[in-house]
């Protein structure tokens, strides 16, 4: 017997899409028939190379630099211009910085700076799709899922990243908030977080010799996670098979992390 993970008829919006777990998902989505709009900041030739993969028709890429609420406004209005509806919403964008920084030696600037983005941004996104889905006709089925992309470190911390925990164990508080408060809207509101996962942002880490073999002793499974690994729990939790789930924080990190 097969069971399709489809999400035909639906229109999504990834943040962070053109590389990495985002434009994992936005192929992962795509291929189970979403229309797809996706952000980028900088990676153009990415962005439109993800597109032209994925195809004009279900692939749309929008400049986006999500580093403050109101930046949500004009990407959630293009991605609803092009394809005519929002029925899902994927925040994954997010900067982690590389080097760890004590906390007493933590700039001001680097504070506010992963804060904007990783959190600011996201509220704007989660604002506008929600407002969305409010407004526009409803289809069968739910009125809209969101799902946010966290973080090991929002769960147990992470020494010398301070802000970066701070903002990814926000948005786990935010899911439990939100999910309850939309529910009688028919909004679903889930959370993924990833483990250490292969992909640009990680990759200075997980190559250095000594910072790499200590990642991997927390990992029971013994290796980093793939952004397939990630897109596909992404995938299902906006499916009518996740039809009684919300408010819940789906752990992808290869047993680093036991609770929820």
């Amino acid at each position: 017997m097969s069971i399709p993970l489809s999400l035909a008829g639906k229109v999504a919006l990834v943040s962070g899409g053109s590389r990495g777990i985002g434009a994992a998902i936005v192929r992962m989505f795509t291929a189970a028939d979403a229309k797809v709009a996706f952000s980028y900041r900088s990676a153009r030739p990415r962005a439109d190379a993800l597109a032209e993969e994925c195809g004009a028709n279900a692939c749309f890429p929008i400049a986006s630099d999500l580093n403050r609420p109101e930046a949500a406004r004009s990407l959630v209005a293009k991605a609803v211009e092009y394809f005519g509806r929002l029925d899902i919403l994927v925040a994954n964008h997010g900067v982690w910085p590389v080097q760890g920084v004590p906390i007493d030696r933590m700039s001001d600037e680097q504070w506010r700076s992963t804060l904007s983005i990783n959190l600011d941004g996201v509220f704007g996104l989660v604002r506008q799709a929600v407002a969305q889905m409010k407004a526009q006709p409803r289809t069968s089925g739910p009125a809209g899922h969101i799902v946010l992309i966290s973080s090991t470190s929002g769960q147990r911390g992470e020494a010398y990243h301070c802000d970066y925990s701070a903002t990814k164990g926000a948005l786990i508080s935010m899911v439990k908030g939100l999910s309850t408060e939309l529910a009688s809207s028919g909004i679903y509101v889930n959370c993924v977080a990833p483990g250490w996962v292969d992909t640009d942002m990680s990759a200075d880490a997980l190559k250095d010799p000594q910072s790499g073999q200590q990642i991997l002793r927390t990992i029971p499974l013994g290796r980093v996670g793939k952004p397939d690994e990630i897109a596909a729990p992404v995938l299902f939790l906006c499916t009518s098979y996740a039809s009684f789930i919300t408010g819940e924080v789906f752990n992808v990190n290869g047993g680093a992390v036991l609770a929820g």
